[in-house]
């Protein structure tokens, strides 16, 4: 593991085979600075929960295909004295392999 906040943390390291981004992709540069250290056949994968997110993820997916999903997950609680599935917050995830 390599210590470090991205992009600057990319400086000197060699082209990784994958980069997984799972919060602050709205950060200037960074899945451009992501993008651009990945080796080629390398793959992008990125998670996101907020509606902005969905929009930078939807205009990425545009400019470089790959592969959207939306992940939902549930978690058994508590009703009264039954329980029930309370949905958690919706993972839409975008993998692109870069060409």
């Amino acid at each position: 593991m390599i210590g470090g906040e991205a992009p600057a943390a990319f400086a000197g390291l060699p082209a990784p085979d994958a980069v997984f981004i799972g919060g602050g992709i709205g950060a200037p540069g960074l899945v451009e600075a992501a993008w651009e250290a990945l080796r080629p056949g390398g793959r992008l994968v990125a998670n996101v929960v907020s509606l902005e997110g969905e929009a930078r993820l939807a205009g990425l997916f545009q400019r470089h295909g790959g592969d959207m999903k939306r992940i939902q997950v549930s978690r058994l609680d508590a009703v009264g004295t039954m329980h029930g599935w309370r949905p958690a917050m919706a993972v839409t995830q975008w993998r692109v392999a870069k060409p």
